[in-house]
């Protein structure tokens, strides 16, 4: 009998596995009760085994009306709290209480076990669960104990049939007000075929949003091949384990409830693991479990894929991680700078234990000491307060086990803040008389080390070369010792698999065009770099290029975005600049262009402290109206669509109806991928995002994102032997010696008066200031980069070496006194000796930024860092540093130059031939005569827009050009006679 290829083969195929490798009973239509969408027979049944004296109360076997109510009291629970909710927590019917699902045992509870081994798994095939029309079939559900807890539809490809088939069938035939598929009557529908899932856990008709749940391949979406059956065979073969059901019910699946704070309104959603979520959480677990404290994760998953669902449930569950009955970790440490965060990790928690018991928010060093003498298992803290949080930590930590999960790992364990946390938590650094300035010294060195009684898990979407060298896992490669994430779930994959939106898909560069005119007859020299540097802040930084940028920014939203229906019309806007100062100008440019549009919409502005403008101290919250705490939910409402950000809301902010960005900030690497990344949320309805960008290279936005579409590896380790370079370098200067260096550190650690430290240090600054400039720079340079450096390879280096402690200690007192050599400013005076004669800013065709598919982008180490002379200064000419800049940043960039000359050469003695202008110029004052020859430059530009379109959008867009023809014209034809000009122009 040839292979059953059909849909109904692969029907039989899962349902065989399920049936004979993981005890699954089959079930039937007749077990089905379908005006309780329940497997009734099973339901009973594992009731009567588990809990004879329950049923018993309730008499529910020897009558159909006692049946039936609770039956509609089980319905009624599941509608309210969802059948995940019922399944761990049961159900109240008076007089009894039921458990409705035994929970996965402890290693040593062997009554559990026997109790988890009473739980009924049951799959039904052509599921007939519509009482209306009995034709309606699924092709299977799974039910736990009776209650169905998944609905699957398959689509086989050799009968030319595909998972997205599968989403239609979904989408289109299975009606959701069917009790089956209501919302929270099942955890999860998935969608299958032979070659890849997608799941849905709320179906809403067309609106339902499948999601795929595949494990990816080559770095992408899809499932790789598989030499042991068909590529999906993971979700029946491991998903479908009851030990991996039960997991998922009771660690991962949850109904939260979201507040609109506005409306008040409450909004339910069920929450499922995406596939890459449920693997890192469980191989973290699983290393955990194994290897114990001490270990090192970095976990690589990009922007807007869940990472806050993912740290919320491994801190979750590392709080009951158990070996051989004792718990690995003592407490779960939390470090974040998101508020969102917190709060999410609350809620998530909220659905597995008592939160109040188990969580709590660390503010300051005393509450961090009371949270862990007080047994909480999750303490939260932010990446600012930790190190205060932890200074003042003592001894009673020191047989405590931790696990440190950092959000966002970049700067939050480096260095000092490192040390302080390492000592603290190790309860390491105790006050003892006894101790020599030697022992002090090694127990800071000891402190800089990553602790053996900590794992840390460190999550980003961008890790830098330093993060991987810290928690990355090393990778022998040749003579070379490589460090790759634990971890990793690709920004390809998450774009290709629809979970995050392609930032540079729809990508539009702003050209600006502009000229500056020389004011001043002399010419004199300045210093070429920095004038230029100069020339383009000021140019941009414009009031007229200013509005003419906010212009083009309030007219593409409304015609681009809100005029074309993005995200149903409530899509939003952020602006990003390059300081406070240009936001506020933003701001108040884009208000007025709104008002001008007479548009319902309305801008809010976003910065940190206070900043003088125009003579006023203003704030964020006056500027608003409303105070800083609330400009996240203010922005979700309307009439807000604009938020103008200078270094706010540009990390960890997730906003899912921010559809476009205006950038006017220059932008590169971590900082160009995090800040473009807040427009990658996905959202039902949300297909695409725009970008249109004015200040940034679109080359160098392109190599910024390569670095992390894939994985992200360091392609080396940083070589310990710098520092002692660096060492050399510094002794050559002779600042300090050896005895400056000891009586500094011993006076510093035995916490000795400032009057007792500085004499000291200011003799070597002393030292220092008899130094010519280049050998200054070389000093501080080298003891910079030796500051840095040590901070960075004190906590990973497995031999500490005291030498380098003490000059680390002893640099870190003495560079602040260390004056920066004076440095002339010799582009000093350029800005008053131009001024911005035209300005045009274009939009560019839209493009896609294409990037590369490699397997992973190889990063250097951190550059150590070196000395060196003060770079030469090129000094050149005024007119020559204009040209160069034009040629550099622009000019009006005519499509057909030559065209262009040619009618403007005509214009003089076109204008000169009218007569008003020349009857003004006979009998009329100079003033009279010039407004007579505009109105006659008008009407002559006007004539020649047939033949020269460019040049009429020109005089009347651009009045910085109109202005120069206006005078050029005038000055070439005023004659006091009246006399026509005689002749063309050469220009």
């Amino acid at each position: 009998m040839p292979t059953n290829t059909k849909e109904a083969g692969l029907e039989n195929l899962i349902v065989s596995y399920l049936v004979d490798h993981h005890g699954y009973e089959q079930g039937s239509n007749d077990n089905y009760n379908s005006d309780y969408a329940i497997d009734e027979v099973r339901l009973l049944r594992f009731l009567k085994d588990t809990q004879p004296n329950q049923l018993e109360k309730l008499g529910i076997l020897h009558s159909d009306h006692k049946k039936n109510k609770f039956f509609n009291r089980l319905q009624g629970e599941i509608a309210k709290r969802g059948v995940i909710d019922v399944l761990r927590k049961g159900i109240n019917v008076y007089p009894a209480s039921l458990i409705m699902f035994y929970m996965t045992p402890t290693e040593l509870n062997y009554k559990a076990k026997k109790m988890f081994h009473k739980n009924i798994f049951s799959v039904t095939r052509q599921l007939a669960y519509s009482k209306s029309n009995t034709q309606l079939a699924l092709d299977f559900v799974i039910f736990i104990n009776g209650l169905p807890v998944i609905t699957c539809e398959l689509k086989n490809r050799l009968t030319k049939q595909s998972v997205d088939d599968a989403v239609q069938q979904y989408k289109l035939d299975r009606d959701p007000r069917e009790l089956l598929f209501q919302f929270k009557r099942c955890m999860v529908h998935f969608a299958v075929d032979d070659n890849e899932v997608k799941f849905c856990t709320k179906l809403d008709g067309k609106k339902s949003w499948f999601l795929p749940f595949n494990k990816g391949f080559n770095g992408g979406a899809g499932n790789p091949p598989n030499p042991n059956g068909l590529k999906s065979d993971y979700l029946w073969k491991d998903i479908f384990k009851k030990e991996e059901l039960a997991n998922i019910i009771e660690n991962y699946a949850q109904v939260i409830v979201e507040t609109d704070e506005q409306t008040k309104k409450k909004n339910y959603k069920q929450i499922f693991p995406r596939y890459h979520q449920l693997s890192v959480v469980k191989a973290l677990l699983a290393d955990a479990k194994e290897k114990g404290p001490g270990q090192k994760y970095l976990i690589q998953h990009s922007a807007g894929s869940g990472k806050s669902n993912s740290i919320a449930w491994t801190a979750h569950q590392l709080v009951g991680l158990e070996k051989n009955g004792k718990s690995v970790f003592d407490s779960i440490i939390v470090v974040t700078d998101r508020i969102n965060l917190d709060k999410q990790i609350k809620n998530t928690i909220k659905q597995f234990m008592q939160v109040s018991s188990t969580v709590g928010h660390a503010e300051s060093s005393e509450d961090l000491r009371k949270l862990i003498t007080q047994g909480k298992k999750i303490i939260i803290t932010t990446v600012h307060k930790f190190p205060y949080i932890l200074d003042e930590i003592g001894t009673s930590h020191r047989g405590n086990t931790f696990a440190i999960l950092i959000d966002e790992a970049h700067s939050s364990q480096s260095g000092s803040m490192s040390a302080k946390m390492n000592i603290a938590l190790s309860g390491e650094y105790e006050g003892d008389e006894e101790e020599t300035v030697e022992d002090k010294i090694i127990k800071i060195m000891e402190g800089r080390k990553m602790l053996k009684n900590a794992s840390y898990f460190a999550f980003t979407a961008t890790p830098k070369n330093k993060t991987l060298e810290m928690f990355g896992v090393p990778v022998p490669k040749g003579h070379e010792v490589m460090h790759k994430p634990f971890h990793i779930y690709t920004m390809k994959q998450a774009i290709e698999e629809g979970f995050i939106l392609d930032v540079l898909k729809y990508y539009t560069p702003i050209k600006s065009y502009y000229r500056l005119a020389k004011t001043i007859k002399d010419d004199p020299m300045f210093d070429k770099k920095k004038a230029q540097k100069k020339l383009r802040k000021y140019v941009e930084s414009n009031v007229f290029a200013i509005e003419q940028k906010a212009e083009i920014m309030v007219k593409h939203f409304h015609e681009q975005v809100i005029a074309r229906g993005k995200i149903g019309g409530k899509a939003k806007a952020m602006v990003v600049t390059g300081s406070i100062e240009r936001a506020i100008e933003y701001y108040y440019a884009i208000e007025k262009c709104l008002k001008r549009r007479k548009s319902q919409y309305r801008a809010i502005v976003a910065f940190s402290g206070e900043k003088e403008y125009q003579g006023k101290k203003l704030t964020e919250a006056a500027i608003n109206g409303f105070p800083s705490a609330k400009i996240e939910s203010e922005f979700k409402k309307d009439p807000y669509r604009f938020l103008v950000v200078a270094d706010k809301f540009q990390t960890g902010y997730d906003e899912p109806l921010l559809h476009t960005m205006y950038v006017d900030k220059v932008l590169n690497g971590v900082k160009a991928v995090q800040t473009l990344s807040r427009l990658n949320r996905a959202y039902p309805g949300k297909k695409d995002v725009f970008v249109l960008d004015f200040a940034n290279d679109t080359d160098m936005i392109k190599d910024s994102f390569e670095a992390y579409y894939m994985t992200t590896v360091l392609s080396e380790e940083t070589d310990p032997n710098k520092l002692y370079d660096m060492v050399s370098e510094m002794e050559q200067h002779q600042v300090y010696t050896d005895y400056h260096v000891d009586t500094i550190v011993e006076l510093y650690l035995k916490a000795a008066e400032r009057d007792r430290l500085d004499p000291i240090l200011d003799v070597c600054a002393n030292n220092y200031g008899e130094l010519d400039e280049d050998e200054q720079v070389s000093f501080k340079g080298n003891a910079k980069a030796f500051v840095r450096t040590y901070g960075f390879l004190g906590a990973i280096l497995p031999y500490g070496n005291v030498d380098w402690e003490k000059l680390s200690l002893f640099l870190n007192l003495l560079i602040p006194k260390l004056p920066s050599p004076k440095e002339d400013d010799l582009s000093k005076g350029i800005l008053e000796a131009v001024d911005l004669d035209s300005y045009r800013a274009e939009i560019k065709q839209t493009m896609s930024v294409v990037l590369e598919d490699k397997a992973e982008y190889v990063v250097d180490p951190p550059p150590e860092g070196s000395g060196g002379g003060r770079p030469e200064v090129e000094m050149d000419i005024l007119s020559s540093i204009l040209e160069s800049f034009h040629d550099m940043w622009g000019n009006i960039d005519w499509l057909d130059e030559d065209q262009v000359k040619k009618h403007i050469a005509t214009i003089p003695a076109v204008v000169s031939k009218d007569t008003a202008y020349q009857n003004a110029m006979k009998n009329s004052d100079r003033q009279n005569a010039r407004l007579e020859g505009e109105r006659a430059l008008d009407k002559a530009v006007m004539n020649m827009m047939k033949d020269n379109m460019e040049l009429f959008k020109q005089y009347n867009d651009n009045p910085s050009f109109k202005k120069w023809l206006a005078d050029m014209v005038f000055g070439v034809t005023y004659n006091v006679e009246g006399k026509p000009f005689d002749g063309e122009m050469r220009l």
